[in-house]
């Protein structure tokens, strides 16, 4: 079941479960009203001659009207009307092979100057010659204003109208495809914002028992969670049918509470599956359940974000130690999260002040995990918004991109990390509520220390790409992407890694990479040098990394086995 209304032959089909009401009334360009028939089960239906562009409302029982919580396109904003939009399904079957997906993460409006759908048409070009083949966009479903990080959506089918809106989003799309780049969105099933959150006074959409800390949290397993549930998938069904996505990020599954026998979770990844798409998870949890198969009593999730891969390499190379960082400082934890994934995997954590995680069994390969040396979190939640390249210089984040791109995991890359971005990307927001508004700037300055002002345009316009390229970085990384493509089993986790107290060295098949953080390392030479970054000299049957640098080479001599070239 489709909740909203569909499109078919001149007609539109309306569905809505609002058992919370008597009556419901489609009220077409603020004149015509259109009852709905109600049945036993809640259902609202009716089907209608209706022109394509035509905007309505719904009228509930008690006589208020307001947007249709379903709706597919807000041309007003999250207040206004909706409106009748022909979305044609364009579903088609394509191979997604998640060993080879390197993921280049957008925010759309951030990312070029027009700040919508077009402008990251005009640089997929750019993308496909970076040697990415996944773009992941952050939300995109309509959220209160035209600024924000689309955390705060409160339509789960409409596209973001100063993004361009559906059509739009269609045609990037497409013209990714057409490029062969993959499609992923993240998504937000956990909660939904404040502002413009209309859904409740349908039905029992939101639990009456858990929290969020960021919105109401969907009922997915209290009374009348099963339409809520048929909700959830039948979206995901949406976004693959109607716009052929390639599959998900799902925010902060931690914070998706459901206690039904089978996990929406679960659900989600059959669905995904079934159509042959991906799923990836947001998870605060280091718990492998997420990522194992259903068989070995998972939820199937085919990969998740590894923030203990971020923390511990940000941790020792930038020094700080506050917040989460506490935890982490040490190249062992490098060593330990590149074999591994989890760094806590069932030890005592100082900073959660409890034993957290559990152990990652070898059934589960490098490919289950994501990992970045930055994402919109780690940037986006700092008072500052700084990147990695205004925090450690461009030596240091050129050797930290070669340790994280040439893992055994999948890399992702924020978008204009790759050539050295130095605007700063902030928390911005466009909210109209004034309660709404004041909380924001003072949860923001007590949490992140962020002073500027969250919802001033100037933080939004501060935090777009300058796209003022250094080439240097820019080929470093194509060259790092060139690199991981020799590799051969990039999934395998079990392989050689040696961390000293300033260095870090690893063997992936017949690739050795060395790297460098501080005082003069001689590494002996074995093989064919693939790439150098910093103060490196190459002698006849050495190399001197001196300060911070990174090597790496292709070992291809008889009798070489990983494991036994001096690491």
């Amino acid at each position: 079941m489709l909740f909203g209304y569909e499109t078919s032959n001149n007609k539109v089909r309306f569905s809505y479960w609002a058992p919370y009401q008597e009556k419901l009334s489609i009220i077409l360009n603020d004149s015509e009203t259109l009852d709905l028939e109600k049945k036993d089960s809640g259902m609202f239906e009716g089907e209608f001659s209706i022109k394509e562009y035509s905007r309505y409302k719904l009228r509930l029982g008690n006589g208020e009207v307001i947007p249709d919580p379903f709706s597919r396109f807000q041309p007003e904003g999250v207040h206004g009307s909706s409106q009748i939009i022909n979305i044609n399904q364009s579903y088609s079957k394509r191979e997604i092979k998640k060993e080879d997906m390197i993921i280049y993460e957008i925010h759309v409006g951030t990312f070029t100057s027009q700040g919508n759908f077009d402008g990251i048409i005009e640089k997929l070009d750019y993308i496909k010659e970076l040697d990415v083949n996944t773009i992941e966009l952050m939300p995109i479903n309509q959220f209160p204003g035209d600024r924000g990080w689309g955390y705060d959506e409160t339509y789960l089918f409409a596209v973001q109208n100063s993004y361009g809106g559906p059509l739009s989003l269609k045609r990037l799309v497409k013209e990714a495809h057409r490029r062969n780049l993959w499609v992923i969105l993240d998504v937000i099933y956990n909660h939904m914002g404040p502002e413009g959150n209309y859904l409740g006074k349908l039905g029992p959409y939101f639990s009456n028992m858990y929290k969020s800390p960021w919105g109401l949290s969907f009922n997915l397993d209290g009374t009348g969670s099963d339409f809520v549930r048929d909700l959830i998938l039948s979206n995901v069904d949406y976004w693959i049918r109607y716009f052929d996505i390639d599959g998900f990020r799902l925010d902060a599954i931690h914070a998706i509470f459901d206690m039904s026998p089978i996990h929406i979770l679960q659900r989600i990844a059959e669905r995904v599956h079934k159509m042959e798409r991906v799923v990836i998870a947001e998870s605060d949890l280091n718990d492998p359940k997420i990522i194992r198969e259903v068989d070995k009593c998972g939820y199937g999730i085919d990969a998740q974000w590894c923030d203990d891969f971020h923390h511990s390499l940000h941790a020792y190379v930038t020094g700080e130690r506050t917040g989460y960082y506490e935890d982490y400082g040490n190249l062992e934890q490098v060593k330990k999260t590149l074999t591994n994934g989890y760094v806590y995997d069932g030890i005592y954590s100082k900073f959660r002040n409890k034993t957290f995680g559990e152990k990652v069994d070898d059934s589960i390969d490098g490919c289950r995990f994501i990992v970045y040396i930055q994402n919109h979190d780690q940037v986006g939640n700092r008072g500052r918004g700084e990147r990695i390249s205004t925090l450690v210089g461009k030596t240091k984040q050129i050797t930290m991109a070669a340790i994280y791109v040439l893992s055994p995991f999948i890399p992702m890359i924020f978008m204009g990390e790759e050539y050295g971005e130095s605007n700063p990307f902030l928390y911005f927001s466009s909210f109209s509520d004034d309660q709404l508004i004041q909380g924001v700037r003072e949860g923001r300055k007590r949490d992140n220390g962020q002073d500027i002002d969250p919802q001033a345009r100037e933080t939004f316009e501060l935090s777009k790409l300058s796209w003022n390229i250094d080439h240097e970085v820019l080929n470093s990384y194509k060259k790092l992407i060139q690199i991981r493509k020799m590799i051969n089993e990039k999934c395998k986790r079990k392989f050689h890694v040696e961390a000293g107290s300033n260095y870090i060295k690893f063997e992936r098949g017949e690739i050795r990479i060395i790297a460098n953080f501080a005082s003069l390392l001689t590494e002996r030479k074995f093989g064919t040098l693939l790439f150098k970054y910093g103060k490196v000299e190459e002698k006849e049957k050495e190399y001197q990394i001196e300060e911070t640098g990174v090597v790496i080479e292709m070992v291809a001599r008889p009798g070489f086995e990983p494991g036994t070239s001096g690491l």
